[in-house]
Protein backbone atom coordinates (compact mmCIF):
# COMPACT_ATOMS: atom_id res chain seq x y z
CA UNK A 1 0.00 0.00 0.00
CA UNK A 2 2.00 3.02 -1.46
CA UNK A 3 0.35 5.74 0.91
CA UNK A 4 0.54 3.86 3.78
CA UNK A 5 4.43 3.01 3.54
CA UNK A 6 4.90 6.54 2.36
CA UNK A 7 3.30 7.31 5.85
CA UNK A 8 5.29 4.73 7.38
CA UNK A 9 8.84 6.49 6.28
CA UNK A 10 7.36 10.05 7.21
CA UNK A 11 6.92 8.50 10.63
CA UNK A 12 10.35 6.86 10.87
CA UNK A 13 8.42 3.39 11.20
CA UNK A 14 8.67 0.28 9.47
CA UNK A 15 6.23 -0.88 6.87
CA UNK A 16 3.56 -2.92 7.84
CA UNK A 17 3.68 -6.56 6.71
CA UNK A 18 0.71 -7.66 4.60
CA UNK A 19 -0.57 -9.47 7.73
CA UNK A 20 -0.24 -6.61 9.56
CA UNK A 21 -2.24 -4.63 7.83
CA UNK A 22 -4.91 -7.68 7.00
CA UNK A 23 -5.07 -7.81 11.20
CA UNK A 24 -4.93 -4.28 11.69
CA UNK A 25 -7.94 -3.61 9.13
CA UNK A 26 -10.03 -7.06 10.49
CA UNK A 27 -9.92 -5.33 13.96
CA UNK A 28 -10.67 -1.98 12.98
CA UNK A 29 -14.03 -3.32 11.54
CA UNK A 30 -14.84 -5.51 14.30
CA UNK A 31 -14.26 -2.15 16.33
CA UNK A 32 -16.25 -0.38 13.96
CA UNK A 33 -19.21 -2.93 13.98
CA UNK A 34 -19.27 -4.85 17.96
CA UNK A 35 -18.63 -1.24 19.84
CA UNK A 36 -18.89 2.03 18.14
CA UNK A 37 -17.79 3.05 14.50
CA UNK A 38 -16.64 6.31 16.83
CA UNK A 39 -14.22 4.84 18.85
CA UNK A 40 -12.84 3.16 15.97
CA UNK A 41 -9.94 5.68 15.51
CA UNK A 42 -9.22 6.23 19.39
CA UNK A 43 -8.96 2.67 19.75
CA UNK A 44 -6.56 2.42 16.80
CA UNK A 45 -4.68 5.18 18.12
CA UNK A 46 -4.58 3.63 21.42
CA UNK A 47 -2.81 0.65 19.50
CA UNK A 48 -0.23 2.59 18.51
CA UNK A 49 0.41 4.40 21.74
CA UNK A 50 0.43 0.91 23.72
CA UNK A 51 2.88 -0.85 20.91
CA UNK A 52 5.19 2.41 21.25
CA UNK A 53 5.48 1.64 24.54
CA UNK A 54 6.42 -1.77 23.93
CA UNK A 55 8.48 -0.63 21.60
CA UNK A 56 10.43 1.66 23.89
CA UNK A 57 11.02 -1.19 26.26
CA UNK A 58 12.51 -3.66 23.68
CA UNK A 59 10.21 -5.51 21.93
CA UNK A 60 10.30 -5.30 18.02
CA UNK A 61 7.31 -3.41 16.13
CA UNK A 62 5.59 -6.69 15.01
CA UNK A 63 5.71 -8.44 18.15
CA UNK A 64 4.44 -4.73 19.69
CA UNK A 65 1.87 -4.26 17.53
CA UNK A 66 0.76 -8.00 17.46
CA UNK A 67 0.68 -7.48 21.64
CA UNK A 68 -1.58 -4.43 21.49
CA UNK A 69 -3.83 -6.07 18.89
CA UNK A 70 -4.74 -8.88 20.78
CA UNK A 71 -5.47 -6.49 23.72
CA UNK A 72 -8.28 -4.85 21.69
CA UNK A 73 -9.50 -8.35 20.64
CA UNK A 74 -9.87 -9.72 24.08
CA UNK A 75 -12.16 -6.78 24.84
CA UNK A 76 -14.53 -6.88 22.13
CA UNK A 77 -17.62 -7.73 23.00
CA UNK A 78 -18.42 -11.96 22.91
CA UNK A 79 -14.76 -12.67 23.11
Amino acid sequence: MEWIDGLAAALGVDNLSAEEISRVLAVSKRVAHEVERMVTPLAAYLVGVAAGFRMSEGADQAAALAAALAVVEERLPGE
